[in-house]
C-alpha cells in the first residue's frame, strides 16, 4: 500500500524494469488492466509485450505448459488475464519466473489491491474500515474478502442467494451498508454470462447503488465501483459521478499499486 502511494506521488521514482520485459497475455477484453499494466511496466523501465490468443500457437494447440516453458527463457514475469482459474494455476506450477493473476472467473486480486490502495488514501488506514460490496457475488467480490481479511478490512458481501458468494448467509443491501466506509458495485453481467442477462438484472435489481442506499452508509462513504459502469443499471449516474465517488481515483490506482506489485516481484 504505501509503496503504491509513494509511486503515485512521483509516478519515474522506480526503475526496477530497467532492461526486463513483461509479457502480458490477454485472452479476454480489457481496458484498465490493460492500459494500466502497458503502462505501468513502461514507467517502470521495461518493456511489456501484450499477446493475445490468436497472436499465439495456443490458439493452435500449443500447452500452457509449454508457453509457461519459453516465457521463462524470455521474460521476467508474465501477467494473464482468463477465464478458467485453472489456466494461472498450469501457467504458475510450470514457470519459473513469477506470474501475476490479472483476472480469472474466480479472483481479480489487482483489482482488490487498488481498492485497497484507494481506501488507504481516503481514509488514512485500512485497520477497522468496513467495504459493503453489494451484487453479485463474482470474483471481485471473492478478491475483496480474501485481501479485506489480511488487511484488516471487513468485508460484507449482500447477493441474492441465488448468487451469494461461497455460501455466505444472505444479507440485505440495506443492511450491510450500515457503518460502511465504502459501498462497492461490480457490473450485474459480467463477460460470459450474456445468456443469464435477464435473470441476473431481475435479481439485482434491489442492489442498485443509489444516492438512497449509500445515505444508510457513513457520512463520510465513498462509493466504488471497478468499472465499466452502466449508469441507471447497477449504480445511479449520481452517485458515480458525484462528490462521494472514489471510482476514478479507483481506476487510477490500478496502475500504481500493479507498479508496486512488479517492483516487488520482479527487482
Amino acid at each position: 500500500m504505501e509503496r503504491a502511494l509513494e509511486l503515485k506521488r512521483d509516478r519515474l521514482a522506480s526503475r526496477a524494469l530497467e532492461g526486463k520485459s513483461v509479457a502480458l497475455v490477454f485472452e479476454r477484453p480489457s481496458t484498465r488492466t490493460r492500459l494500466s499494466f502497458d503502462v505501468g511496466v513502461h514507467e517502470l523501465g521495461g518493456h511489456p509485450l501484450i499477446l493475445r490468443p490468436d497472436e499465439m500457437q495456443v490458439a493452435r494447440g500449443e500447452s500452457l505448459r509449454d508457453l509457461a516453458l519459453v516465457l521463462s527463457r524470455m521474460v521476467h514475469a508474465v501477467g494473464i488475464r482468463t477465464g478458467p482459474h485453472e489456466a494461472v494455476e498450469e501457467l504458475a506450477e510450470h514457470a519459473s519466473i513469477p506470474v501475476v493473476n490479472m483476472l480469472t472467473r474466480d479472483h481479480h486480486p489487482c483489482q482488490a489491491l487498488a481498492d485497497l490502495v484507494t481506501l488507504r488514501e481516503r481514509f488514512g488506514q485500512l485497520e477497522g474500515l468496513k467495504l459493503a460490496y453489494v451484487g453479485d457475488g463474482n470474483n471481485v467480490a471473492r478478491s475483496l474478502r480474501t485481501l479485506g481479511a489480511i488487511a484488516g478490512v471487513e468485508v460484507e458481501v449482500a447477493s441474492p442467494p441465488e448468487l451469494s458468494l461461497d455460501g455466505l448467509p444472505h444479507v440485505e443491501a440495506a443492511d450491510a451498508v450500515v457503518d460502511a466506509h465504502a459501498v462497492y458495485v461490480d457490473v450485474w453481467v459480467s463477460m460470459g454470462d450474456e445468456d443469464e442477462a435477464e435473470r441476473k438484472r431481475a435479481l439485482l435489481a434491489p442492489y442498485r447503488l443509489d444516492e438512497a442506499l449509500l445515505a444508510r452508509a457513513r457520512d463520510d462513504a465513498v462509493a466504488l465501483h471497478c468499472l465499466p459502469a452502466h449508469p441507471g443499471e447497477e449504480i445511479s449516474e449520481g452517485v458515480l459521478y458525484g462528490d462521494r465517488s472514489a471510482v476514478w481515483d479507483q481506476a487510477e490506482n490500478r496502475l500504481h499499486a500493479q507498479k508496486a506489485l512488479l517492483e516487488l516481484l520482479v527487482s
